[in-house]
């Protein structure tokens, strides 16, 4: 999971779930029975069938075959939670843990998770988990946030089992055992999950848990960047441009930082840059290369506002401008760039104390525009 918050987890999470209620739901009507229209959807759920309201519930909430109105999703989501719906009051934690069709309030929303979890609800275990390790309508507990993943991942849930992983690997709520990380990131994997087809190539990439191994590293890494996933794409450029685990080619290795690139990967973009000013797999381009390092230099990349002040100092794809070159060196420096304060006083001797006072003055306001982002 590296650098993603839990927090923002459990909104996803609670965004798949709501995505994924029709299922269990419309299992229960049985095959002869499964309503085709909205108007029978409709009737189902009027005569109080808690699948049909659950049903309805997620076709509000989405947008399906209706308006999208997440009022009546939470109407019909509570209908059906009432009546011990589990995979309803699943969907109406989530409702209330992203304040849905009802004001935020994550107590009720670890309420309405913990019903449909003590039915063994495996998404909403998993959900509880997630608020628990964010302390979210409950006081913080890695702990307990490894049992409920561990209830979900053992009933199969791939998320769980990703998550329960990456706990592992951390240390978090359970002593730190890599091979345990691994065995719970191969079962999502196996399943499809990105984010742990990610983790998993890294693992053997690393030789944490498993012996090193370049080749299935990338196996994985490709697994994961053949469904999007924009760390796996940024990891199988590395790869090729490396030669770990397969041919290098430079070519493979722009390809792959592009596409992790266009998703706002910012160490990809950095990368992209580096490719285009060397002219590695790419024509070289002072132009295009100072374009992508602006992009990961505007997500605070320190390397690459290095690079890009360094490219306004030389006017190299960009006009000479002191000022700027000052300035991005500066966030490089603020960032933690090595021998950026050194290239920056050195920049310093060339300029005028007019110039010196604008740069200091842009450089902080550059800065705090970052921090607020």
């Amino acid at each position: 999971m590296g650098e993603n918050s839990q927090r923002a987890l459990c909104g996803a999470l609670a965004i798949l779930f709501l995505s994924a209620a029709t299922r269990p739901a419309w299992a229960k009507f049985g095959p002869a029975t499964l309503p085709t229209s909205l108007t029978e959807v409709r009737a189902a759920a009027d005569k109080g069938d808690p699948a049909a309201q659950c049903h309805l519930g997620a076709m509000y909430a989405e947008g399906r075959g209706v308006p999208r109105d997440d009022k009546l999703a939470v109407e019909w989501f509570r209908k059906a939670a009432d009546q011990g719906e589990a995979t309803a009051q699943c969907c109406l934690g989530a409702m209330y843990a992203e304040g849905r069709g009802v004001p935020k309030d994550e107590k009720l929303a670890v309420e309405w998770f913990r019903k449909a979890a003590d039915q063994g609800e495996a998404r909403a275990q998993c959900c509880l988990g997630a608020m628990y390790a964010e302390g979210r309508g409950v006081p913080k507990d890695n702990k307990l946030a490894v049992e409920w993943y561990r209830k979900a991942a053992d009933q199969g849930e791939a998320k769980a089992q990703y998550i329960l992983g990456w706990m592992y690997a951390e240390g978090r709520g359970a002593p730190k055992d890599q091979k345990l990380a691994v065995t719970w990131y191969r079962k999502a994997a196996d399943q499809g999950e990105a984010k742990a087809q990610l983790n998993l190539g890294v693992m053997y990439a690393k030789g944490n848990g498993v012996p090193k191994d370049d080749k299935l590293a990338v196996e994985w890494y490709r697994k994961a960047a053949d469904q999007g996933d924009a760390k796996a794409q940024l990891n199988l450029g590395v790869m090729y441009a490396e030669g770990r685990g397969v041919p290098k080619d430079d070519k493979l290795a722009a390809d792959w930082f592009r596409k992790a690139a266009d998703q706002g990967e910012a160490m990809a973009q950095h990368n992209l840059g580096v490719m285009y000013a060397k002219g590695k797999g790419v024509p070289k381009d002072d132009k295009l290369a100072a374009d992508w390092f602006r992009k990961a230099a505007d997500q605070g990349e320190a390397t690459a506002q290095c690079i890009l002040g360094g490219m306004y100092v030389e006017g190299r794809g960009v006009p000479k401008d002191l000022i700027l070159g000052y300035v991005w060196i500066s966030l490089g420096a603020a960032n933690g760039s090595e021998g950026a304060k050194e290239s920056r006083d050195s920049i310093e001797k060339l300029m005028t104390r007019d110039q010196i006072a604008e740069a200091r003055k842009l450089a902080r306001e550059y800065w705090e525009k970052q921090q607020s982002k």
